[in-house]
């Protein structure tokens, strides 16, 4: 059989976000560490290799016996997210867009003036005490950016199960963080509103129904 499952949301940012973008051309004085930003619109955005990536490093944690480069991951996950290596090649069956913030008009609305804010730190050198200053980018708290995972079906017997281990992906997430410096804070987000649907093909109602309902616990 052939269908695609789409599963949407929307991630909130619950604590000063960074992923980071290119500095390279960055002039004297200004922001050390930006986060990564949509060309055409400026806005701030979050990468889905960022989201794949996290989801992925985490769910090995867990299904994996030892610590493995992502080729020699657990079968379970290796048919999920795919595999490059030669004996070993899978094509991933979950596709991450790239989404960028959505509800800018809203913090607009409160009073915000800027979508990102500066976060100034100091790394002291224990040894002479001399403070290194950096400027780090984050986007702000209850910015929300859209979800939106295409899931390509290998067959209905399988769906539950991927779909069990995409819900303890979002949910590690959510315990864990997103992006860069999340032992300092940064990066704290939430999942909300997952719902799927199968926009290609035909899955019965019963396997969408389950589907729905492990998203819906990863919202506790």
């Amino acid at each position: 059989m052939f269908a695609k499952i789409e599963i949407t949301g929307t991630i909130e940012v619950v604590t000063g976000l960074h992923i980071g973008g290119s500095s390279a051309f960055s002039a004297i004085g200004s922001v050390d560490s930006p986060v990564v930003k949509d060309m055409q619109t400026g806005h701030p955005m979050i990468p889905g290799s960022s989201l794949k990536g996290k989801m992925r490093s985490l769910l090995a944690k867990q299904y994996n016996s030892l610590v493995a480069e992502p080729e020699d991951d657990a079968e379970c996950l290796v048919s999920l997210f795919g595999s490059a290596k030669k004996g070993r090649v899978h094509t991933s069956r979950v596709l991450f867009s790239d989404s960028m913030m959505s509800n800018w008009d809203s913090l607009k609305a409160k009073g915000l003036t800027s979508q990102t804010e500066i976060k100034f730190e100091n790394s002291i050198k224990r040894t002479t005490a001399v403070a290194n200053p950096r400027q780090i980018e984050r986007v702000i708290r209850g910015s929300e950016f859209p979800l939106n995972i295409m899931y390509e079906v290998k067959d209905e017997e399988t769906i539950v199960k991927d779909f069990q281990i995409l819900a303890e992906g979002f949910r590690l997430i959510q315990y864990d963080y997103l992006g860069g410096n999340g032992s300092r804070g940064y990066g704290k987000v939430r999942f909300r509103d997952l719902q799927a649907k199968a926009v290609i093909g035909e899955v019965s109602e019963t396997v969408m129904e389950e589907c729905g309902k492990l998203l819906s616990q990863v919202q506790g």
